[in-house]
């Protein structure tokens, strides 16, 4: 008797571990997101996952360095917040692991933007400018920066750089290295922040105001659905990545985001 018990036990943790992820519900998806603008987007979808069998949980992430842990220990199916360079940078990481990118969704150009300045020719010398504390982020700013004339960097790094790539910084300008959710409340304190598209808009920030702000056309940084690699071909996924990828959605995000957001 206790033979079989344990048997059956076994068997019931093998069935659950082919599951793969952060549910035994075979029709149910569960998947991390940013609140805005990732969580609000797959609100939208939800409906229409729905009609196609599968159920959606989301799990609201706010700290860039947790949804691809719970993706990788398989608290999550799937994530959607991030662009491949950031996902690379955590691939490459000591604690990283492959992960699947399935479908790019949307695009937020990252943008500076100052709680005092009209225009960034006005930003002073010796002027505080707080920018992302993640790899691929900072990079981007500094690339922003350096488009704009206010620093050079060393030759080649393009949006690797950091900022021991900066070569000159002709108004000595001080930099405050941020986590990016943190960004838009830095406003009070520096002459601008650079700020990425979703805190700026959890921060009703207006895109038009912005100093200066990445091109959307051609932009390398679409936010991904993202999956662990037994899960690519899984249906679910397959199932939203469709709705994501569909008319409708692009339209949710060209008419609700106002150019904070673009879809990819």
């Amino acid at each position: 008797m206790k033979i079989k018990l344990v048997a059956a036990v076994a068997a019931l943790v093998a069935s659950l571990a082919a599951c793969g992820g952060g549910t035994a519900d075979a029709d149910t998806l569960v998947v991390g997101a940013s609140p805005k603008p990732h969580a609000d987007i797959l609100k939208f979808a939800k409906g229409e996952l729905e009609k196609r069998g599968v159920k959606l949980k989301i799990t609201e992430i706010t700290d860039y360095n947790v949804p691809n842990k719970s993706l990788a220990d398989k608290s999550l199916d799937a994530n959607f917040f991030q662009h491949l360079p950031f996902l690379k940078k955590f691939e490459e990481s000591p604690n990283g692991t492959k992960l699947e990118p399935i479908v790019p969704v949307l695009i937020e150009p990252l943008a500076g933007y100052s709680a005092t300045l009209k225009s960034i020719k006005d930003v002073p010398e010796g002027a505080k400018v707080a920018i992302p504390n993640d790899p691929s982020n900072e990079g981007r700013a500094l690339a922003l920066l350096a488009g704009e004339g206010l620093i050079k960097l060393k030759d080649g790094v393009g949006t690797s750089a950091r900022l021991s790539d900066v070569t000159e910084n002709p108004k000595k300008l001080n930099f405050l290295e941020l986590e990016a959710a943190q960004l838009p409340r830095s406003l009070s304190d520096t002459a601008f922040s650079i700020i990425n598209g979703n805190f700026a808009l959890q921060a009703k920030l207006d895109p038009k105001s912005a100093l200066v702000a990445e091109k959307g056309k051609d932009n390398p940084y679409a936010n991904y659905l993202v999956t662990r690699p037994e899960l690519k071909d899984d249906k679910r996924i397959k199932a939203l990545a469709e709705v994501l990828s569909s008319q409708a959605v692009k339209d949710y995000i060209t008419k609700t985001y106002d150019g904070t957001v673009l879809p990819a």
